[in-house]
């Protein structure tokens, strides 16, 4: 852990808060903050084989044999030159160093913008209700230090131009909307016993939530730089591709018959594995996950037991009332993240693969849960 840096956190927010009619209270708030020094996982001794100048090209419609021939780099010659450790910098080299180093860097730094609004009426006439919402962007160069999941890499595709990774973070949500509301019906309170403890005496609260999907990013499962980073790299854009749909590519060889370029196996998908010797374009979190699109719902009944003061309560508690399936790769209502490090989460992150962004293959559903319960008041 060479020149270790606290981490740094610089904030500044301003908000206004307005009440009206007596119930009401609209608030408008902006938040933004700013981290540096933040630990990243890096590999400082290692170097792309792979880069602009000497990669392999990527043809989404075939080439001519006439124009492989003219092409001046081979996979070989790649393949040689990472063989005899072109991926090391020589400065390590000449130092003695003979083996990857990896180190926790305080290279990372991040950037929020969030304008949160909210409207909030108090409890009365038996109704109170939270609305509100966030427009925000989360943008930073490193998400994970560590390897807890494979929905995000760890390292940086080049580890020395960190800038390149600079993106939309993981824990980017650019829109989320909640509310929550209590209503205690009104009706029949001042009837009959009968009326008001067998039709009447009902609340419900419902909690409404979206939010804008997960961010991923699509990866080959292959070490297209050759750089010797055995966790691989990212895939292939084609911008005018469709949208979650995925493809393998297949070499193309010269005249001398060795390999020179790739031409993808579907020219209409959006991501592309790329092989090796490939420069992977696609960058950090292009893809979304599900939305969080949720209704949950509680429901409670009141009887007056014969005894002044004393009450049974019966409850039911739906969550994901509609029961509609939301792959969404997080919990509906729990901010914590969840770790996904399987190799079916490889699969779905890979574009060569069959099962390259089948959702339900990897993701819970987050199916209706149902709760009762009954509580006795005296």
């Amino acid at each position: 852990m060479p020149d270790q840096k606290l981490p740094k956190s610089l904030q500044w927010n301003i908000g206004i808060q307005h009440v009206f009619h007596e119930d009401y209270t609209v608030e408008v708030r902006y938040l933004g903050t700013r981290g540096l020094n933040l630990p990243i996982q890096q590999r400082i001794n290692s170097a792309d084989t792979v880069t602009p100048s000497n990669a392999l090209p990527m043809y989404l419609t075939a080439p001519s044999q006439a124009e492989l021939h003219s092409l001046p780099n081979t996979l070989g010659a790649l393949t040689n030159a990472y063989n005899n450790g072109a991926f090391f910098l020589p400065q390590y080299l000449d130092a003695g160093f003979q083996s990857i180093i990896t180190a926790f860097m305080p290279m990372g730094a991040s950037t929020y913008h969030g304008l949160a609004m909210q409207l909030t009426r108090r409890f009365r006439n038996g109704l109170q209700f939270i609305g509100s919402y966030t427009l925000s962007h989360n943008i930073d160069n490193s998400t994970a230090e560590v390897f807890s999941t494979f929905t995000n890499p760890r390292r940086s595709q080049d580890f020395q131009n960190l800038n390149a990774e600079r993106a939309s973070s993981a824990l980017d949500h650019r829109n989320r909307f909640t509310m929550t509301a209590i209503y205690d019906l009104p009706f029949f309170k001042n009837g009959s016993w009968f009326m008001k403890n067998i039709v009447g005496n009902w609340e419900i609260a419902p909690i409404v939530t979206y939010e804008t999907g997960t961010l991923v990013t699509p990866q080959s499962s292959i070490d297209s730089n050759l750089n010797a980073d055995s966790a691989g790299d990212r895939s292939y854009l084609n911008p005018a591709g469709t949208v979650n749909v995925g493809s393998a590519a297949t070499a193309l060889k010269n005249s001398n018959g060795d390999v020179v370029a790739y031409l993808a196996n579907n020219p209409s998908a959006r991501y592309i594995q790329t092989p090796k010797g490939a420069l992977p374009n696609a960058g950090r979190q292009t893809e979304h996950l599900m939305p969080i699109n949720n209704l949950d719902l509680s429901l409670l009944k009141r009887f007056d037991l014969p005894k002044e003061g004393w009450q049974v309560e019966f409850a039911g508690r739906f969550s994901n009332f509609f029961n509609h399936a939301q792959y969404t790769g997080t919990y509906l209502n729990d901010v914590l993240s969840v770790g996904y490090t399987s190799t079916s989460v490889h699969n779905f992150l890979n574009p060569a693969s069959t099962l390259f962004y089948n959702p339900d293959y990897v993701f819970s559903s987050n199916p209706r849960v149902i709760q009762f319960s009954a509580k006795f008041i005296f």
